[in-house]
């Protein structure tokens, strides 16, 4: 099935300079292999060495943050739209 991950801007020049992109999954999880599959340069922008996502990386379905979920588990379905959220740091 295939749903839409939405790409923030900070990663777009990794994933061919798109802001959606249509994936095959019917996980979460499955979503991000898809899409690293694609756009093999977003692999080290949101999985750390070991293959899990980095901690300052955060994914939502909808509007649903999936840590809260069943993470990378979580089941998605055709009308889902899933986001990856970079953490922002600076400030004083």
């Amino acid at each position: 099935m295939s749903i839409k991950v939405l790409i923030p801007t900070p990663l777009r020049p990794y994933a061919g300079k798109q802001s959606i992109i249509e994936v095959n999954a019917q996980t979460v999880g499955e979503a991000l292999s898809d899409l690293v599959a694609r756009h093999p340069d977003l692999r080290k922008h949101l999985f750390s060495e070991d293959g899990k996502l980095r901690s300052f990386v955060n994914v939502y379905l909808n509007d649903e943050d999936i840590r809260y979920l069943n993470k990378d588990a979580t089941p998605v379905k055709e009308t889902d739209t899933v986001t990856i959220v970079p953490s922002v740091a600076g400030g004083r």
